[in-house]
């Protein structure tokens, strides 16, 4: 499979420290810090539009109420997305899959675009929504695929080879079966929350020849170690702080 070049330094949601998680407005200020590459989350609204949105509801980063998956996309753009974070974030609108896929066209980023499988929510229509969509948006060394659903990234597989797209196996703490089920996906990375990582394993996985992602790690000092074990990427709110 070709080669993924990750850049050391991916922020989250955008940068989620510095504008409202997932928007538009989030890529942009990755964007201006200089990041390159952003993690953000896909899921899809009720009438099947794919949506950058992390929550199974839209309470906690929204004007508004209810579930996702209740609504269409004309309800979900009436939402302001950005006030609950800032004043200068008033007016704020979801971004559906494809606006951000042309920003970050534009900007000439790269994305890690994680498939998100809240409760009740269906991981193959998601995956046959997404997926396609950005691989046509994006070339293939600025784009890779991950979620902790592991059917969602079988299906992503049966869509592609792992020659046309690369898929990163996204575990909290990594199982003792890690190997066989990323290898079962033709994964090229392995994402790992940061804090119940051992090196261990980190150096495992790195040996298998598998690219290692940690998140969402905000403390330098505290994460420094785990680049000795062979980390190639962190995923961060702010990741201009581990410049």
């Amino acid at each position: 499979m070709p080669a993924l070049d990750l850049p050391r330094l991916i922020a989250h949601r955008g940068l989620s420290a510095r504008a409202p998680e997932n928007t538009l407005a989030a890529v942009r200020a990755a964007h201006a810090a200089g990041i390159i590459w952003v993690e953000l989350d896909v899921q899809l609204l009720g009438d099947g539009t794919p949506v950058i949105w992390h929550d199974r509801d839209v309470s906690r980063c929204s004007d508004g109420r209810g579930r996702l998956a209740a609504m269409d996309l004309a309800a979900a753009r009436r939402l302001d997305t950005g006030a609950w974070f800032a004043p200068a974030f008033v007016g704020e609108r979801m971004a559906t899959l494809d606006a951000m896929l042309v920003l970050i066209a534009e900007l000439g980023m790269g994305v890690n675009l994680e498939l998100k499988v809240n409760r009740g929510h269906d991981p193959v229509a998601l995956a046959e929504a997404a997926v396609p969509t950005l691989m046509e948006a994006l070339p293939y060394e600025r784009r890779l695929v991950s979620s902790f659903d592991e059917r969602a990234l079988r299906v992503s597989r049966a869509l592609a080879g792992p020659e046309r797209l690369a898929l990163g196996a996204l575990f909290d703490r990594v199982p003792r079966d890690w190997q066989s089920r990323t290898e079962a996906l033709q994964a090229v990375s392995v994402h790992a929350n940061w804090k119940p990582l051992k090196a261990e394993r980190a150096r495992a996985i790195k040996a298998a020849g598998h690219a290692l992602v940690c998140y969402t790690a905000n403390d330098p000092a505290a994460f420094g170690p785990r680049w000795d074990w062979g980390v190639d990427a962190v995923i961060s709110d702010d990741p201009t702080r581990f410049r």
